[in-house]
């Protein structure tokens, strides 16, 4: 493939200039990529993974892959599963945005269809118990060691998310959704107390872990660390709860691994005890993180939306399903804080 998301020719220099394999490149999407881009890449002799942002003109201080690349090398020096860095390319004149490239892990992610050596009862339960001690492990890093301490101020974050965001759906949108202002009045008058600091991943949910490719279920990797900083992490069991799919859950345009509602996958409430027993942490205000998840995705989400309005997601199947998606999370959100 060979186009303006990914000019066959340009990747293929950069590539050479940081002897990373040699010969004709072949490239592929992974995934749906309805924020930022992934691409297999295969030379004669490498396997590599090409992370690149959208589609110019991007909203400000997003799509950072500079960013991410950063706090990947930081974590992974703290034991955090993350990719292996090979080059980052921070001149957006290359290709439009500045890109990295990772090394091609051997595994499966979960979104769609159980992996075979993970479709019986022990699979299934473990899948999901894996996640979580996966998260338990990431919200036990250090924030004191000095180079975690430099990817954020964690002092705050709930706050400065909750009014952060509550300006962003003015730029986000060109309608009126309702619940929106609500909701973000509700979370803005019910702010708990953070309990403590931790590595925020931001988008942590069962479709931005990679599996081992063989049983028992076991993380290779955390992808995707856009949205990651320091702050409570709370923050991310609440939107891991509140994107898992589950027998009775919504179906919303957050729900990225429905296999969750199948027989024999633990509930949601098996997942905040795991956590809650491995941390210590009270989770009796989960709910206002749910909520907050879900607030937020309706804003992030609504920026899609508005963009493929203005002709700026062209062939983009996603972006037309927020047009009923977004007022549907939006309607969700309220429910519970009513619950």
């Amino acid at each position: 493939m060979s186009d303006d998301l990914f000019p066959v020719p340009t990747i293929t220099a950069f590539l050479d200039e940081h002897g990373i394999g040699t010969g004709p490149v072949r490239a592929s999407r992974v995934g749906e990529g309805h924020s930022n881009l992934t691409y297999w890449v295969e030379r004669d002799d490498v396997t590599v993974v090409l992370r690149r942002g959208p589609r110019p003109p991007l909203p400000k201080s997003t799509h950072d892959m500079v960013r991410e690349t950063r706090i990947q090398r930081t974590l992974a020096a703290h034991g955090v599963p993350v990719p292996q860095i090979l080059a980052v390319e921070e001149d957006e004149a290359r290709i439009g945005v500045p890109f990295y490239v990772s090394v091609w892990l051997d595994g499966v992610v979960i979104t769609d269809e159980v992996p075979a050596h993970l479709d019986d009862e022990a699979g299934r339960r473990t899948t999901v118990e894996a996640a979580v001690d996966a998260l338990v492990a990431l919200h036990a890093v250090d924030v004191t060691a000095p180079d975690v301490a430099g990817l954020g101020r964690p002092e705050g974050y709930l706050g400065r998310q909750v009014e952060r965001f509550r300006g962003l759906w003015s730029v986000n949108s060109q309608r009126e959704v309702a619940g929106i202002h609500e909701l973000g009045d509700w979370l803005a008058e019910h702010l708990p107390a953070t309990q403590r600091h931790a590595v925020v991943h931001g988008d942590f949910r069962i479709g931005n872990l990679m599996y081992a490719a063989d049983a028992p279920a076991r993380v290779r990797a955390i992808l995707d660390w856009e949205m990651a900083t320091l702050g409570d992490p709370l923050a991310d069991v609440g939107y891991l709860l509140a994107t898992y799919a589950t027998p009775d859950s919504v179906s919303t345009p957050m729900e990225l691994t429905p296999v969750t509602r199948q027989p024999g996958y633990p509930g949601t409430d098996d997942i905040a005890k795991r956590y809650a027993a491995a941390t210590g942490l009270d989770l009796g205000d989960l709910r206002w993180y749910e909520v907050l998840a879900l607030w937020k995705a309706c804003i992030f989400l609504e920026a899609m939306h508005t963009r493929w309005l203005a002709g700026e997601r062209p062939g983009d199947a996603f972006a037309p399903t927020l047009t009923d998606g977004v007022p549907l999370l939006a309607e969700v959100a309220l429910a519970r804080t009513r619950a």
